[in-house]
């Protein structure tokens, strides 16, 4: 037992040369990445040039046998152009991943003559290819939907996305055709089919009510004929050598560290947030945006966050479908790009206790056809009613479903980084900031909107204010109308929410589709408290608008909150508030069967019964399996590596004593073995209690795993294996204080963090 391993790992990270890649140049000058974005994508664009007119007409109407076959064909050979030899239907199962498998583009075709079977070989894809594929539905998450004698399972291209190529070995490339899962009864088995449907039910129910009021653009006059849900997510996540990886079991299992004692520096000094990107790190975060612009990916902020080792990755707003396959791309060209870099990626939401997690800040907003943001809330929203009815719309869908949307964020590993003084606490409320709530409550309550001024600091402008620097040479500034909140988890910042309690790991695809089923039940309500107002009038006025909006705004004033969402005083406020506070997976789960929720998410058409109770099976066994595998490598580590490395340390310092003693006696003096003595008997209590803890998580392990009932085992799992862990837990931190460096079987926090 040594530390050799670790030694030679980090001295392998400083000699090794770093890995160099060439930038797109033209006469030696690094390309325009306007010139780079999308070349990796068949775009519409692309399609539209190389189908003839009416056929590419026809694509954008109904896809007949004839049009398919033609765009299969015209994609083959755009992609065997660009080196494709093989193609995937690309889906989403419920696993916070995206699956694959590889077809080629061979085909044979066969001839038989007296003389034996003649066969010839082509390239080709045909339009059924690419609309559909047949995946094992029983290998994949389905709640008992689909069994191993009941298999079969469909794949189908889902047109709004596009398709792209990436990069496969040898010099090859693969046809990604984006895809929804669906079972052989047409049950959504994936998180897109949904994420389809809620984006359908909003765009319905916004449109509804915008012709109930005035449907114009104020330019044009044109009428809205689509309302967009858009999304931005921030992604963070930590990058770590892949060595020093390597010897952390818990790291690659779990995909968090089981063990490991602060190092004395970590995140106190607030030094790392926009800090200085490591040159390893920048090279990483280079590569990655270059393929992921080649993969039309508008990737745009990249930065230090605010633990050691832990970075952040933004992109431009985008259609919430594209959004999604973007992040989900993007986590997949992190992991490939690092790889490369050697360097591992970890997504997992608390990777390292005691420093800052991870999470996906999904920014969420409703735009139209024209290009309008819907929650823009321009210089005046006191009189902007339309925006006003929309964010009444959210803060109703958050009142009234906030349980739900706790639902959608909850994970065994969100559960370590929520409320956890880094991320918004298990209470869901909403951020508006001092101007909208001021905006608020004077029409709540008749009054006049009072407007922002500190005549010592700023000077009003319209639409905000400009803040004066008393410096001369610098130009003055603008000012948001709001503040930042980090504390919220679902913040109104600008002309957007930011739903700020979503988890690194997961895909936004269920949060968001729960997000916008809430949204889209909302709006309806609202339509219909706009036509009670109408009744026989021949169209609606602003004062029915008006009183609306007040009625609303009276309804879900409990959710609001401008504070620090991390105070015990809040979680006060917000009990008596009546909101609930929601620590554990589990109980947020069950939250899905709610007959609030349920008959929500199933009126609306988004979930079958079927598929919303098979939902909440998935995510029920997901949590248990999870904290089984932890439990289980746990035990494996403490078993194999840190009371084999106690056993050692003690022995050696046994011998020490031993020797002490025998050269010199034991009488007590400062040469005699008391000291070595000490540091045994501190030893002692950590090893015995470890010993203790494998007989009782040997115990535990078997109880959780005896249970059939999906709930119960999940809550059995959380009472009955996260305490014991994470005492145990303190005891091998105490080891690793005590024994000897060179003893230690594990990398350590402060290699981990400060080796990249």
């Amino acid at each position: 037992m040594s530390n050799k391993a670790r030694v030679d790992s980090i001295l392998n990270n400083y000699r090794r040369p770093p890995r160099i890649i060439e930038f797109p140049k033209r006469d030696g000058k690094p390309i325009h990445t306007s010139e780079i974005f999308g070349q990796n994508v068949f775009s519409l664009k692309t399609l539209s040039e190389t189908l003839p007119k009416p056929i590419y007409q026809q694509f954008r109407k109904l896809m007949d046998k004839n049009t398919a076959d033609s765009v299969a064909h015209a994609v083959r050979v755009w992609a065997m152009d660009r080196g494709a030899t093989h193609f995937t239907h690309w889906f989403q199962p419920q696993t916070e991943s995206t699956a694959e498998k590889h077809d080629s583009f061979l085909t044979i075709k066969s001839s038989f003559s007296t003389d034996g079977e003649e066969m010839v070989a082509l390239d080709a894809l045909s339009g059924s290819q690419l609309i559909q594929a047949e995946p094992d539905a029983s290998s994949f998450p389905s709640g008992g939907m689909r069994t191993t004698f009941e298999a079969r399972g469909y794949t189908v291209w889902d047109t709004t996305s596009p398709m792209f190529i990436q990069s496969g070995p040898h010099g090859t490339a693969i046809l990604y055709i984006p895809s929804i899962f669906i079972s052989y009864n047409g049950d959504a088995l994936d998180e897109k089919t949904v994420l389809l449907r809620s984006s359908e039910a909003i765009a319905r129910a916004a449109l509804e009510l915008l012709s109930l009021i005035d449907n114009r653009n104020d330019d044009d006059g044109e009428k809205v004929s689509h309302v967009y849900t858009t999304l931005g997510t921030e992604q963070e996540y930590f990058l770590v050598d892949r060595e020093l990886y390597a010897l952390r079991p818990d790291l690659k299992i779990t995909g968090r560290t089981l063990v490991g004692a602060l190092p004395p520096k970590h995140q106190q000094m607030e030094d790392h947030y926009f800090g200085k990107i490591p040159s390893r790190v920048l090279a990483t975060m280079s590569e990655v945006e270059l393929e992921l612009m080649k993969l039309g990916v508008p990737v745009k902020t990249r930065h230090n966050e605010v633990a050691p080792a832990q970075f952040e990755l933004a992109p431009i707003f985008e259609e919430v479908m594209i959004a999604v396959d973007h992040n989900l791309l993007t986590m997949d060209v992190l992991k490939k790009v690092a790889h490369r870099h050697r360097l591992t990626v970890l997504f997992h939401e608390k990777p390292f206790k005691g420093v800052n997690g991870s999470g996906k800040h999904c920014n969420w907003s409703l735009s139209t056809n024209q290009g309008e943001n819907l929650l823009e809330p321009t210089s005046t929203p006191e009189t902007n009613y339309r925006f006003l009815l929309f964010l009444v719309a959210v803060l109703n869908a958050v009142h009234t479903h906030g349980g739900l949307l706790r639902a959608g964020i909850a994970s065994a590993s969100n559960d370590h980084r929520l409320g956890a003084n880094e991320a918004p606490p298990g209470i869901i409320s909403v951020f508006l900031g001092a101007h909208l709530t001021e905006v608020l409550n004077a029409i709540e309550t008749d009054s006049p909107v009072k407007r922002f001024v500190t005549p010592h600091v700023e000077t009003i402008k319209v639409g905000g204010t400009i803040l004066d620097v008393k410096v001369s040479t610098l130009p003055e500034i603008s000012r948001d109308l709001t503040d930042r909140n980090r504390t919220s988890p679902f913040a109104f910042t600008g002309n957007k929410f930011e739903f700020r309690a979503v988890g690194s790991k997961q895909s936004p695809s269920f949060p968001v589709t729960l997000l916008n089923s809430a949204v889209a039940s909302s709006l309806e309500e609202i339509s219909q408290e706009l036509r009670k107002k109408k009744g026989d009038k021949s169209s609606i006025t602003k004062d029915d608008q008006l009183a609306v909006i007040k009625y609303f705004i009276k309804k879900t004033k409990n959710i609001r909150f401008e504070g620090d969402n991390y105070s015990d005083e809040w979680a006060k406020e917000a009990k008596a508030r009546g909101l609930p506070k929601i620590q554990k997976s589990p109980e947020a789960f069950s939250k899905l069967l709610d007959p609030i929720h349920s008959d929500m998410l199933t009126n609306s058409g988004i979930f079958t019964k079927t598929e919303l109770y098979s939902r909440y099976h998935i995510l029920m066994e997901k949590y248990s399996k999870d904290l089984l595998i932890e439990a289980n490598a746990l035990k494996s580590i403490i078993n194999t590596q840190i009371l084999p490395a106690a056993y050692q340390f003690r022995k050696t310092i046994a011998e020490g004593i031993h020797s002490i003693d025998m050269a010199i006696g034991n009488d007590g003096s400062i040469a005699s073995s008391t000291p070595e003595r000490r540091v045994f008997e501190q030893t002692t209590s950590p090893v015995f209690e470890l010993q203790n803890f494998l007989a009782t998580l040997n115990s535990n392990i078997e109880k959780v795993e005896g249970i059939e009932k999906s709930r119960e085992r999940a809550a059995a799992a959380q009472s009955e294996l996260l305490p014991i862990m994470e005492y145990a837990r303190k005891e091998v931190d105490k080891l690793e204080d005590l024994i000897s460096d060179e003893m230690w079987p594990l990398p350590k926090y402060s290699e981990l963090l400060f080796t990249i």
